[in-house]
C-alpha cells in the first residue's frame, strides 16, 4: 500500500513567480493545422479535467482538442498550443459563451498551480464528474449496471499528506508545488485544500530554507499531519552543521512539530533531527508510529469511509486477511472484528506494523508476514483460510491476487483503489471468477483533482 501523492515536482530558474528546472527531452516540432485562432464547443470534460472538443480544418482530418479550465457547453476562441497524444492542447483566446455548471475558483492560485484542476465546477457538476469517470472505467472493462453508491465527499482543507518542492534562487525561497505538467515551481501563498496546520508551516519554512540552503539549491519538503502533530521530512537537505541543526530544532520547537528528519535526497534514508514525540496516528483502537514520510490516506474523512467499507464487508467473518495492509490502516480497525493477517510487501510499513500489533489492542490477534504480493500472491489454498479479504493495492493494481482471489472459495472479497482503471481490470477477474459485486462507493479524497479511490464488496453467492 504504498501509494504516494501525484507527482509534484521540483523547483528551478525564476520566470515572474515561478521557476524553471530541468528541462524534459525536446520533442519534435510539429506544426498546428492553423495558426489563426479557431471556434470549438466543448463536447465533455476529459479523464485530466480538460475540456475536450473537436475540429476539422477544411478538405483535412478532424483534430481531438483539449481545453484546460473549460466545462461542457463553452464556445470558445482558441489557438494551438503543442501536440497532446492523438490531440492538441489549444490555449483560449476569448470566451464566446458559457455552458452550465461553473464556478468561482476556491484559490488564487488556481490555473497555475497544478494541484487542483477542477476547481471552475460548481459542486453537482464535479461529483457527476467524477462518478463519470468511474462509470466509463468499468464499461471499458466489460462491467455495466453497477450498484453505485454515492460518492463519499472529503471537504476542503482536509488534506493531511503532500509533497512540496523548494528553490533557492538568489535572495528569494520558492516553496510550493509544481504547474501542471511542468518543472515551473508555483509559490504557493494559500491552499484550498491543505489542512491549515500544515499550510501554516509553509511561511515559516520558507524563511528556514532561505538561511540554510545555498544558491540554485533545491530540495523536497514532505509534510505530515499525525495525531500528535506534523512530520516534516527535509528531502535533499545539504548536510546541517551545528548551526543549521540548532535553527531546525529550534524551527521544531516554535512550531511544534512531532518529528523533524532529513535525507540527503528523495528516498535516502532519513536521519532524526527533532523527535518531541512519538509521531503516532490512530487506526482503529491501536496508536500506529509510521516511519517519518510514511504513507497515509490523504484524509481523515476520505480513510474513514474506506474504513467503514472494509468493516461491512468482513462483519461475521472468523477469520481476516489484509492484504497489502501497509502500516495498518485496515487491518486494526478489522481486528476489532476477528484475528487478522497483514500481509505488506515494505519493510519500514512492516516494521510499523508489527510494533503496533504487539500492542495487543484491537482485540483479535494480528499476525503479521513481509511478503511482495506481486511476486508471490496469496495461493487459493492459503487464502481458504479465510471468510473475509480486504486488499488495497498501489495505483497498478494486483492483477496476480485479484486471478488468485477469482479462483478461491473466499466468501467475500473488499477490493479497495486509487486507481478506478486498474480496480475495473481487476474487478473484471474476480467477477470472471464467480463473484457478484455487490456494493461499489467511490471516495473523493483528491480534492479538485482528477485522482478517485473506489471500495467495493465482492460476494460469492
Amino acid at each position: 500500500m504504498n501509494r504516494r501523492p501525484p507527482p509534484q515536482g521540483r523547483g528551478g530558474k525564476p520566470s515572474g513567480n515561478r521557476h524553471q528546472t530541468r528541462r524534459p527531452p525536446a520533442r519534435p516540432v510539429v506544426e498546428p493545422p492553423t495558426t489563426g485562432p479557431i471556434e470549438i464547443t466543448v463536447e465533455s470534460v476529459g479523464a485530466l479535467g480538460d475540456g475536450v472538443a473537436r475540429w476539422q480544418e477544411p478538405y483535412g482530418p478532424e483534430h481531438r482538442l483539449f481545453v484546460p479550465q473549460t466545462l461542457v457547453g463553452d464556445r470558445l476562441m482558441v489557438r494551438f498550443a503543442q501536440q497532446r497524444g492523438e490531440g492538441w492542447l489549444v490555449e483560449p483566446v476569448s470566451l464566446l459563451g458559457e455552458g452550465p455548471g461553473r464556478a468561482e475558483p476556491a484559490c488564487r492560485h488556481f490555473g497555475t498551480c497544478g494541484g487542483c484542476t477542477l476547481q471552475h465546477m460548481d459542486a453537482d457538476t464535479y461529483g457527476a464528474w467524477k462518478v463519470d469517470q468511474l462509470r466509463h472505467a468499468l464499461a471499458r472493462a466489460g462491467i455495466t449496471d453497477v450498484p453505485l453508491a454515492p460518492l463519499a465527499r472529503t471537504p476542503p482543507q482536509a488534506r493531511r499528506r503532500a509533497v512540496l518542492a523548494g528553490a533557492r534562487r538568489g535572495r528569494r525561497l520558492w516553496l510550493g508545488f509544481n504547474e501542471r505538467a511542468s518543472h515551473r515551481l508555483v509559490d504557493v501563498e494559500e491552499c484550498a485544500v491543505l489542512a491549515p496546520r500544515l499550510m501554516a508551516l509553509v511561511a515559516p519554512l520558507r524563511a528556514l530554507l532561505l538561511e540554510l540552503l545555498p544558491d540554485e539549491h533545491t530540495l523536497d519538503v514532505a509534510l505530515t499531519l499525525l495525531d500528535d502533530g506534523p512530520d516534516v521530512v527535509l528531502m535533499g537537505l545539504p548536510q546541517p552543521d551545528l548551526t543549521a541543526l540548532e535553527k531546525l530544532g529550534a524551527f521544531a520547537q516554535a512550531n511544534d512539530l512531532a518529528r523533524l528528519t532529513w535525507s540527503r535526497r528523495p528516498g535516502a534514508p532519513v536521519e532524526p533531527i527533532a523527535l518531541r514525540r512519538t509521531g503516532v496516528v490512530r487506526f482503529g483502537p491501536v496508536a500506529v508510529s509510521p516511519a517519518p514520510g510514511s504513507f497515509l490516506q490523504a484524509s481523515a474523512e476520505g480513510e474513514a469511509a474506506l474504513v467503514a467499507e472494509a468493516l461491512a464487508g468482513a462483519k461475521g467473518a472468523a477469520r481476516v486477511a489484509d492484504l497489502f495492509a501497509g502500516s495498518g490502516t485496515l487491518t486494526f480497525p478489522l481486528s476489532t472484528l476477528a484475528p487478522v493477517h497483514a500481509v505488506e510487501g515494505d519493510g519500514v510499513a512492516v516494521t510499523a506494523l508489527e510494533a503496533a500489533a504487539r500492542t495487543g489492542n484491537g482485540g483479535h490477534p494480528v499476525t503479521v508476514e513481509r511478503r511482495d504480493l506481486f511476486k508471490e500472491p496469496l495461493s487459493p489454498a492459503e487464502l481458504s483460510a479465510y471468510q473475509a479479504v480486504v486488499f488495497d493495492p498501489p495505483r497498478a493494481g494486483a492483477a496476480s491476487q485479484a486471478a488468485a482471489l477469482a479462483a478461491s472459495s473466499v466468501p467475500v472479497v473488499v477490493a479497495i483503489s486509487c486507481n478506478p482503471v486498474s480496480f475495473a481490470r481487476d474487478a473484471a477477474l474476480l467477477l470472471g471468477g464467480g463473484y457478484v459485486l455487490e456494493r461499489l462507493v467511490p471516495v473523493d479524497q483528491f480534492l479538485w483533482s482528477p485522482h478517485l479511490e473506489v471500495a467495493a464488496r465482492f460476494r460469492r453467492p
